[in-house]
């Protein structure tokens, strides 16, 4: 650096607010001045996001929707807050858990494994984390014994049982 350094110069100011009325601090007074769009939620801005959370329209405008063909809840889209968001979404899934084992036990199956995992995202916005959506995987396993592949496979499993359990008395 070249140039005449004294200590009259405040380089604390361009961080914290300084003295007085500094860029930052009113740019802090005006974010206090803006619509509250989440009622209850904190209105500190952490450093690196665009709004607070209590200000963040992008957790005001996230909506939720099912994909899936069967009949379950967020067949139309519908917002979930983000604090209720894992609840919510996990009470969904387990929707897809209960119509697996209805359909298991109408056709006589039986559901040999039932999983469900929720996917969570971090807002760009205000940096809150919350559940982004869920997939649930069923497996059920169904008697058919008009299925040539199960007949096979089970004359199969006789032929080469035959004569392994043989009791010869002399």
């Amino acid at each position: 650096m070249v140039g005449r350094i004294s200590g009259s110069y405040n380089f604390m100011s361009v961080y914290t607010g300084g003295y007085g009325g500094s860029a930052l601090s009113a740019n802090r007074a005006g974010a206090a001045q803006k619509t509250v769009v989440n009622p209850g939620e904190s209105m500190n801005v952490s450093p690196g996001r665009k709004s607070s959370p209590a200000q963040c329209q992008t957790c005001k405008n996230r909506k939720y929707q099912d994909g899936s063909d069967e009949m379950v809840s967020f067949k139309s889209a519908a917002h979930i807050s983000p604090e209720n968001s894992a609840s919510r979404v996990m009470a969904h899934e387990q929707e897809h858990v209960s119509n697996a084992y209805s359909k298991a036990a109408k056709a006589g199956g039986k559901v040999v494994s039932a999983s469900v995992s929720l996917k969570t995202s971090i807002c760009p916005e205000c940096g809150r984390s919350y559940v982004a959506g869920g997939t649930t995987s069923t497996q059920i396993k169904y008697p058919n014994e008009k299925n040539p592949y199960s007949q096979n496979k089970k004359n199969l499993d006789a032929v080469s049982l035959i004569g392994s359990n043989l009791d010869i008395a002399v």
